[in-house]
């Protein structure tokens, strides 16, 4: 069982037998992007395995002493009947069996098919398999379709000097400006310089970075990112870091623009020049303090907390130049995540914007749908049984009827009794042909007619019901003017509103109920 040479030959069948298994489940059709990611993760697992295996036997060839020591033993001996390398061999595999007597003899089979199992093949509708991959993203990411930044939007918008606070979408567009340049490249070097600013690039690159992990498993992103921190640590030496390039040099000129003149330890003072700092040598004061400080015989202390009044500008200058460099490290590494989820961010904005189209009911209907569970794939049938499905799919219809509910034409006396080969033809409607009478008078009320008579001038009111005309349209409203009949021109009798007792008022005499109190 501890064999050497045998631990290799497993070794090598183990890796091969991996490395079909994972053209097997690459070769699949991937109907779904959930089917997909999920494959992706299966061969990422698969490829962690024969990476480890290849390890092994690298290891194990690698020790020559062992191998030597296999093949002697393996060799004849010296007396042609001696078996006994061969019954302590056998003794051994009996004691192991003996030991574990439960031991599953292909447990490797085992997991090579755990590997190449498809959810929802057992037949079994009612046990519902809980998805591994799918506990990886929240609800808004939509199994790595989308992007989550709500937290790092609310982030950007607590930092300070950052001008007009932008939306979510906005927020998008700037992350999508990375494509042109590093991001958030519009900010001035004072706000990309606090320590604010330097949490949340942190915050946006961790989230990153572990969403670009979860979504592409066979991209080696630790690689990427190593690469893109080598190429940082060359630019900043060089100084070649776009926007970083004379902050740290700008803000230690003004710390130390701040703190320089000339420190008096006597008299506990800054003194900006010297011909002040001359002068007041000859004073009363400065004189009894030098006297009192020689009496004591310890330098009197900073008021900064040192008796250097250096260190502390130095410790704080050192301190923003480590901060700056961070703000600027996590700003490139989280603009080379950034231009890679490039047509993720894209997805991302455009469901947000369908998202705000929506309305209560049709997100919770969309909800409800993406909680179900998707429906296993069809089985992979026959040429002979795709021919016939095809054939059933063909649809005899040479009437050219219309279909039904059940996706078969409705029948012929339907078709005649609702007159759905009528055509109806409306001029305001830019030409549109409706076909059968229930249509026709449906489409009044439809948009396309309301918006062909807001082009004219028209209201679209009752008195133009069954018009299709533009000629018939503007002569009645001519008709309707020089009668008198002006209320189609005005909002106030337009609207009609009802009170709580059901009775319906126009607009103008609801308000003036409503002012007496009588409403």
């Amino acid at each position: 069982m501890d064999s050497v040479i045998e631990i290799q030959r497993q070794t090598h069948e183990e890796a091969e037998r991996l490395e079909r298994a994972l053209y097997t489940l690459l070769s699949r059709p991937n109907s779904t992007h959930d089917r997909n990611l999920q494959n992706e993760h299966k061969a990422s697992q698969m490829l962690d395995r024969i990476s480890a295996r290849v390890t092994t036997l690298n290891s194990l060839y690698q020790d020559e002493d062992a191998r030597k020591a296999e093949l002697d033993a393996l060799s004849a001996p010296s007396q042609q009947n001696d078996l006994s390398e061969f019954y302590s061999r056998l003794a051994k595999i009996q004691e192991h069996h003996n030991k574990y007597p439960d031991a599953v003899p292909m447990g490797f089979d085992l997991e090579i098919a755990a590997f190449l199992d498809e959810p929802g093949q057992d037949g079994d509708e009612e046990f519902e398999e809980e998805d591994p991959i799918a506990l990886l993203f929240s609800g808004e990411e939509g199994y790595g379709k989308y992007l989550d930044l709500y937290a790092n939007h609310t982030a950007y918008n607590n930092l300070k000097n950052i001008g007009k606070r932008p939306g979510y979408l906005q927020y998008l567009d700037l992350l999508l400006a990375s494509q042109n340049g590093p991001v958030h490249s519009d900010l001035s070097k004072e706000t990309r310089s606090t320590k604010d600013f330097e949490t949340y690039i942190k915050n946006l690159h961790s989230y990153l970075f572990s969403f670009t992990k979860k979504t592409q498993p066979l991209v080696d992103v630790d690689t990427r990112q190593r690469a893109a921190a080598a190429e940082f640590d060359k630019k900043w030496e060089a100084d070649e870091i776009p926007g970083w390039g004379d902050s740290s040099e700008s803000k230690s000129q003004a710390n130390g623009s701040e703190n320089s003149g000339i420190w008096c330890s006597a008299c506990q003072k800054h003194y900006s020049k010297q011909t002040v700092y001359d002068a007041h040598l000859t004073s009363k004061k400065h004189i009894k303090a030098v006297a009192k400080q020689a009496s004591s015989g310890e330098p009197a202390a900073n008021p900064n907390g040192s008796g250097h009044p250096d260190t502390m500008h130095h410790t704080t200058q050192s301190s923003a130049k480590v901060r700056i460099r961070n703000s600027a490290y996590y700003t490139h590494l989280a603009t080379e995540l950034l231009v890679s989820l490039v047509p993720i961010l894209n997805e991302t904005k455009s469901n947000v914007e369908r998202r705000f189209s929506l309305t209560a009911r049709e997100r919770e209907q969309e909800l409800l749908e993406q909680a179900k569970p998707a429906a296993p794939p069809p089985a992979a049938a026959t040429d002979g049984g795709a021919e016939e499905d095809e054939e059933e799919e063909r649809i005899y219809n040479p009437l050219k009827l219309p279909i039904g509910w059940d996706g078969k034409p409705i029948p012929y006396w339907l078709y005649k009794l609702h007159g759905l080969g009528v055509e109806y033809r409306c001029e305001i409607c830019s030409d549109h042909v409706y076909m059968g009478r229930k249509n026709f008078d449906r489409h009044f009320q439809e948009s396309r007619h309301a918006f062909g008579m807001r082009a004219l001038g028209l209201p679209n009111t009752k008195h133009f019901h069954e018009i299709t005309r533009i000629e018939d349209a503007l002569a009645l409203a001519e008709k309707l003017k020089q009668e008198g009949r002006h209320e189609i021109f005005e909002q106030e009798t337009m609207e009609e509103l009802e009170d709580d007792e059901g009775n319906v008022y126009n607009r103008k005499t609801y308000d003036d109920l409503k002012k007496q109190g009588l409403i």
